[in-house]
């Protein structure tokens, strides 16, 4: 799909309009001149380039690089006078590249029903769910429903392991403009809380807005103050939707339900508490290496089955039911795209051939979905033994080394501490700071820096029936060291690979001097 190109009249236009011009625009400012690229990295800059200067880590050599390269004019909330191009000074950087991204790529999200999703735990499955109703849905005609989460990226035209829950805007806007040249109807995405913050999402219109849950975390002096400014945060993406699902049976619930009808034209909830909510759960059990559960609503009185683990999964099932009730999405490609649904790294089991390990690759990584898990698990495998091995990141949550020292103390009969995107801090430290918390629950525990020998001791000595819990990171294939992200096997892999090295060394014993077999069963 081509995109309608536009004179820098029209951005100035916008810029003023919005309130965003901190200064009078520089003489010698060529306003007809046709913007062929809005930029923010100097090393994609071509002639006609409106370059932008974002981030941190800005160098006015960011800004001369563009200059050489093309750029004639750029947008700062600083003027760099060494650099001889004019300045469009803003107020507001971040409201302002919100607001020209979605000019530069003509305001896609009117012409596709894009979903988005908040929360504090289970975004990416409740993505993952309604990307495969969608993908069932549209499977008549060959369609399939795009999607943005902290795992994949997929617009129809881009698909790639993610780095950020939200890209920033002009990532963001360039996604849906891709969707809608290959043809997409809908696109589901996770919308964080520094996003909404932040004004990444600025200017885009949802289809669906689902909050889902709320939890202590991402509080810290480089993300949210306090609780307080996370919630308010979360609760802004009701303003941009046109269809709000609410889950009753979170905290705050009442807080959420009065935000989403202020703010929102039509609303629907969820719950498996509340039989009054337009979509209630019940009936809610283990079926094999799934779940059941029962969904009643106006019009829909019926059993479903997830095809993967997890009866917390449920709140996330009945949330893409309401998403896709409110989207007039029909009952059968409910059904039959729940118990299709797979997420990459959310509690996927891989299990010994012998039956005695049982290991789960889950994200679960703050206090809400530590709990979550851990019920759970004891739940579904009942008398196990349980083994936890997670870390922490660097520099940000600080409050999750806290949370989940204790949660994994309480529930773990052995914790394994380990290297989870320490960036600029060190490792061995965050384990240090994190067993305290653990050794306080009485819990014993040890440190391997190294995921994924962490991850092979916890597998290979296993004495009694087992369950692992592998956390943090799910099918992510980085780790983040110092200020770069560094590429390594994920979770998955790591316990595929020292699963089978744990049968081959149990059939040696069984068998002693004939060849082991590798043999590893997953569900």
């Amino acid at each position: 799909m081509e995109l309608t190109r536009y004179p820098l009249q029209d951005y100035c236009a916008l810029l003023a309009r919005e309130g965003l011009l901190a200064a009078p625009l520089p003489a010698g400012l060529d306003l007809e001149r046709t913007v062929e690229l809005v930029c923010c990295d100097s090393r994609q800059v071509g002639p006609g380039t409106l370059f932008i200067c974002k981030g941190a880590h800005f160098r006015p050599e960011f800004l001369s690089q563009a200059a050489r390269q093309g750029a004639f004019a750029y947008v700062s909330q600083t003027s760099y006078p060494q650099v001889e191009l004019p300045c469009i000074l803003v107020s507001d950087l971040r409201r302002a590249m919100a607001r020209l991204a979605v000019r530069y790529y003509n305001d896609p999200s009117q012409r596709l029903a894009v979903i988005g999703i908040t929360g504090t735990k289970g975004k990416s499955s409740t993505a993952y769910y309604l990307k495969a109703i969608l993908d069932e849905h549209l499977s008549a005609k060959g369609g399939t429903c795009g999607v943005i989460s902290s795992i994949d990226t997929d617009d129809g035209v881009e698909r790639f392991e993610s780095h950020l829950t939200t890209p920033e805007p002009l990532e963001l806007q360039r996604h849906f403009a891709n969707a809608l040249s290959a043809g997409l109807e809908y696109l589901v995405m996770e919308v964080s809380s520094q996003a909404l913050k932040y004004h990444r999402t600025l200017g885009v219109r949802f289809a669906a807005a689902c909050f889902l849950n709320i939890g202590r975390d991402h509080i810290s002096p480089v993300e949210h103050p306090d609780f307080e400014d996370y919630f308010q945060s979360k609760l802004k993406l009701f303003a941009q939707a046109e269809l709000a699902c609410v889950n009753l049976d979170c905290d705050r619930a009442g807080q959420v339900l009065a935000a989403a009808r202020r703010d929102c034209g039509r609303v629907l909830t969820f719950s498996r508490r509340d039989p009054n909510a337009d979509v209630y759960g019940s009936g809610i059990g283990k079926q094999g290496h799934g779940i059941r559960f029962h969904a009643a609503a106006q019009g829909l009185d019926r059993d479903f089955r997830l095809g993967m683990p997890g009866l917390f999964n449920v709140d996330n099932a009945l949330a893409a039911i309401a998403v896709c009730r409110g989207l007039g999405i029909p009952e059968k490609a409910m059904a039959t795209g729940l118990e299709r649904a797979r997420v990459p790294g959310r509690m996927e089991v891989f299990t010994s051939a012998d039956g005695g390990v049982t290991a789960i690759v889950d994200y679960a990584h703050n206090r809400m979905s530590f709990e979550t898990l851990f019920q759970s698990v004891r739940a579904e495998y009942p008398g196990r033994r349980i083994v936890t091995v997670f870390g922490c990141p660097g520099r940000k949550a600080f409050d999750r080394r806290r949370d989940l020292g204790e949660v994994s103390g309480q529930s773990s009969d052995l914790v394994v501490l380990t290297e989870e995107d320490s960036g600029e801090e060190d490792t061995l430290s965050i384990c240090r700071e994190i067993a305290g918390h653990v050794s306080a629950q009485d819990c014993p525990y040890e440190i391997q820096p190294n995921r994924g020998e962490a991850i092979r001791q916890a597998v290979l000595s296993c004495a009694e029936p087992s369950v692992l819990l592998i956390t943090g990171k799910g099918a992510e294939t980085r780790q983040k060291r110092g200020t770069e992200y560094i590429d390594t096997p994920s979770d998955v892999d790591y316990v595929q690979a020292f699963l089978r090295e744990y049968d081959a060394r149990r059939a040696a014993q069984v068998q002693p001097g004939t060849d082991a077999p590798s043999t590893q069963a997953g569900a």
